[in-house]
């Protein structure tokens, strides 16, 4: 019984009566639902998928490559906490097989350094999660961000592996990200689609250009030292989706795109296709004409009316800067006294530069349970013509 006298066990027996179904948002996703937890000095951190189609060849080596990719302790320019990342599978696959059951990972803490944080405990760093999740829930784990750590993104990773491998399988469909902005540095050359990858994985900070790698490395150097960080944005391609994905009007495919991407840890803003740029565009500029050869443009970045329109998916990703900085700043403890906050420890000068396979792993997850949505509501609808070949990108 609450404080207004009513029983809470009824009231929620009754919504779930009506269809409404009440749970804490650690999981996102309908036909494919994954559920990730644990803190960032826990014992572990792991996660729960759900809906995966039975059949897929699956393995604990699969997931070391993107997982290496995300991973800290890699590069100078990066957090140096060094975590092994080792995946354990404990459900959902057998003979090395998906069965269609919940698939559970598990990957353990090792190099978690709590002693770090003793000293802001009870503080309140400026432009982290301290103060709110302080005020939410009445109680926090300091060590490391707790669960509001990009620790939690390595299990969004390791589900996202899942999620590339089959939507590659089973229709081709690719899904590539890219540093498109570091601060100020922008790449030398123009991105018109993932042909003009080739290189990203060939730096540390996956970035296209790799003339540019030597100033980017120059930069994160002497801000590094500065003891301050930056902002970043990463881009994401997705090809060969085919037209159809999306549901209107409440599950359209840029709206589950967004709020995917905008849940990632620092992130701030999110544009699909040309984004803000569509505000000082004209309507003759910005329509995408089609012929019968293709689109000639794609200023949609892929989506027409929350669905896929078999063009290449196009979003922008923008990541704030770190806000655990060992520059000192004034602030409030939980007692609400003044005090100076000076945050020692590991952290990254750039939280975008390892966020590209996150950024993937979120845009793959929500195209895999679009897919399978669309093909549990039309999938008797076959094939429909005129069907418009994909056509030029264009520039960001």
């Amino acid at each position: 019984m609450d404080s207004s006298g009513r029983h809470r066990d009824r009231d929620h027996s009754a919504h779930r009566k009506q269809g409404i179904d009440l749970v804490s948002s650690n999981t996102f996703g309908k036909l494919l639902a994954v559920t990730t937890f644990g803190e960032s000095h826990g014992p572990a951190i792991g996660c729960v998928i759900d809906g995966c189609p039975p059949g897929i060849a699956l393995a604990p080596e699969d997931f070391r490559h993107d997982l290496e990719r995300r991973a800290t302790g890699r590069t100078r320019h990066t957090s140096a906490r060094h975590e092994a990342d080792e995946v354990e599978i404990l459900s959902g696959v057998y003979e090395g097989r998906t069965t269609g059951t919940p698939i559970a990972l598990l990957v353990r803490n090792v190099d978690a350094r709590s002693r770090d944080y003793a000293r802001i405990a009870e503080q309140f760093r400026p432009g982290h999660a301290d103060y709110t999740y302080w005020q939410k829930y009445g109680i926090r784990d300091p060590r490391g961000g707790g669960r509001s750590s990009a620790r939690e993104t390595t299990m969004r990773v390791a589900a996202g592996v899942i999620a590339k491998k089959w939507l590659a399988e089973r229709f081709g469909v690719r899904v590539q990200g890219f540093l498109a902005q570091l601060g100020a540095i922008v790449p030398g050359l123009a991105v018109k689609g993932m042909g003009d990858l080739a290189t990203v994985e060939d730096n540390p900070f996956f970035w296209p250009d790799p003339a540019q790698v030597a100033e980017l490395e120059t930069y994160m150097d002497a801000l590094r030292k500065s003891g301050d960080s930056v902002g970043a944005r990463v881009d994401v391609i997705a090809e060969g989706l085919p037209p159809g994905w999306g549901e209107p009007i409440y599950g359209k495919l840029d709206g589950e795109l967004a709020a995917a991407l905008m849940s990632i840890n620092a992130v701030k803003g999110v544009e699909i296709g040309d984004g803000f740029a569509v505000v000082a565009q004209h309507g003759s500029e910005h329509r995408d004409h089609m012929t019968a050869v293709g689109f000639e443009s794609n200023h949609s970045g892929g989506i027409l009316g929350g669905i896929s329109s078999g063009q290449p998916l196009r979003c922008s990703v923008a990541f704030k800067p770190t806000s655990s900085l060992r520059l000192p700043v004034d602030s409030l403890d939980v007692h609400g006294n003044t005090v100076e906050v000076v945050t020692t420890g590991r952290h990254d000068p750039c939280v975008g530069i390892r966020a590209t396979p996150i950024c993937e792993a979120m845009v793959a997850l929500v195209l895999m349970d679009q897919a399978l949505r669309h093909r549990a509501q039309c999938g008797d609808v076959g094939p429909v013509s005129p069907l418009i070949p994909a056509g030029t990108d264009i520039e960001r």
